[in-house]
């Protein structure tokens, strides 16, 4: 099948806001998809509510839009109760870590075969520009107008000490390097976190006076680099992108049937 073949052509145009970079991870999931020759049958997308969570009703898959913060818990039913199908999960910075970090870190704990797609754009868009759990000290939302003093969660580490077995981070601006990203985070057998940098021009680069789209894209660019880079030692304020995480440990799916089996023996 052709990565066209899994949009939902009758949802289109989709309500993004022009150069919201929601959009181009949409384009590298369905291509990633395409990559691995999944049957779209046996897909399962779960998304919860905000400007990321429309993903789930433009890709021609099965998919669930649940509560705010909950899809990883909605997630966590469906593969429970269907261990065979392939679950992807797209949020944003509340769904992810705001009201539903509880369910991140025990979804990554326990090691759910599924794979988490954190598409951080640093603020809540929907609902109208408020900072997030991933806004960062001193930048400015709808609602901290005269600079934020949280401190900003910093994905990658948060999910490696939760115990995810796959964690990487890109950006909108790396495209192709996306797409693999996905593909092996899709791939992998336990619980999978893809951290995407994506912009939101509408009000997160309003807000701090970044720019456009094209701007904030040009930040991915050039404030960059890849794991273990010497611009990385040359500047430590760089944001450094690829694999930092990939192992084989129990999943928790299977570890669950060897239960039951145990059971139905005794």
């Amino acid at each position: 099948m052709a990565s066209k073949d899994f949009i939902r052509k009758r949802f289109f145009p989709h309500i993004w806001c022009p150069g919201c970079g929601h959009g181009i991870i949409l384009n590298g999931l369905v291509r990633a998809v395409e990559n691995l020759g999944l049957d779209r049958k046996n897909i399962v997308m779960v998304s919860g509510i905000g400007c990321s969570a429309r993903i789930s009703g433009y890709v021609d898959f099965h998919s669930l839009h649940t509560l705010h913060g909950r899809a990883l818990a909605f997630a966590t039913g469906v593969k429970l109760s269907k261990p065979e199908l392939d679950v992807i999960v797209p949020m944003g910075d509340g769904d992810a870590l705001a009201i539903g970090g509880n369910h991140f870190i025990h979804a990554a704990r326990r090691n759910i075969e599924m794979t988490a797609i954190v598409m951080n754009n640093r603020i809540y868009g929907m609902t109208g520009g408020q900072f997030s759990p991933l806004s960062g000290y001193g930048t400015m939302g709808t609602t901290v107008p005269y600079g934020n003093i949280d401190h900003d969660f910093d994905v990658v580490d948060l999910s490696l000490s939760a115990g995810a077995t796959f964690v990487a981070r890109t950006t909108t601006y790396h495209v192709h390097e996306m797409i693999d990203l996905l593909t092996k985070a899709i791939s992998h057998k336990g619980f999978s976190v893809l951290e995407v940098l994506t912009q939101c021009p509408t009000y997160f680069g309003r807000r701090n006076r970044i720019g456009d789209a094209v701007q904030m894209m040009e930040t991915y660019k050039t404030g960059t680099t890849r794991i273990g880079s010497k611009k990385k030692q040359e500047n430590p304020e760089l944001i450094e992108r690829g694999i930092f995480a990939q192992k084989e440990l129990p999943e928790y799916c299977r570890e669950y049937d060897s239960i039951i089996e145990k059971a139905k023996r005794k």
